[in-house]
């Protein structure tokens, strides 16, 4: 699974014009799944992104975690996170799991984000022509990859 996360002040979902999933302060993440994914990904993701210390303490100190913060959090399946760009111009996006295999972990996604924050999880729609909207907060940019656990 890879995972672009974005401390924010506030994100939105659109769908065919219509908020389908808001956030004020917290967490926007972006998600690839491709076919190797498993639940061990999952849970090791979530935890990882609940428990990551990007904002800010009484001292201006990244050193709070979304769930320190008591911060929300909206996940977007975004398959394009597994583009390969290694022949030609035109990314290949053969890594990305097929809508059967990934719909699933995608929720399986929200249903353990939800476990590990304690919170509801705002979600995009899978396979739709969305549109985010977010203010990055600092910026704060940080890229994970359940395949490369550095």
């Amino acid at each position: 699974m890879r995972s672009v996360i974005q401390r924010v002040s506030f994100a939105s979902v659109t769908v065919d014009e219509i908020v389908i999933g808001k956030i004020e302060a917290g967490l926007l993440i972006l998600l690839g799944i491709e076919e190797t994914d498993s639940h061990e990904d999952i849970e090791w993701l979530s935890n990882k992104i609940c428990n990551l210390r990007i904002f800010d303490d009484e001292n201006r100190v990244m050193n709070l975690s979304v769930k320190e913060e008591n911060g929300n959090i909206l996940l977007v399946s975004q398959f394009t996170l597994h583009a390969s760009t290694k022949k030609g111009n035109r990314p290949s996006y053969i890594k990305a799991a097929k809508p059967e295999f990934a719909i699933p972990m995608y929720e399986k996604m929200i249903l353990q984000l939800q476990k590990d924050s304690g919170k509801k999880i705002e979600t995009g729609k899978f396979g739709a022509d969305m549109k985010v909207e977010l203010l990055n907060d600092g910026p704060v940019t940080i890229c994970i990859d359940s395949k490369y656990r550095e």
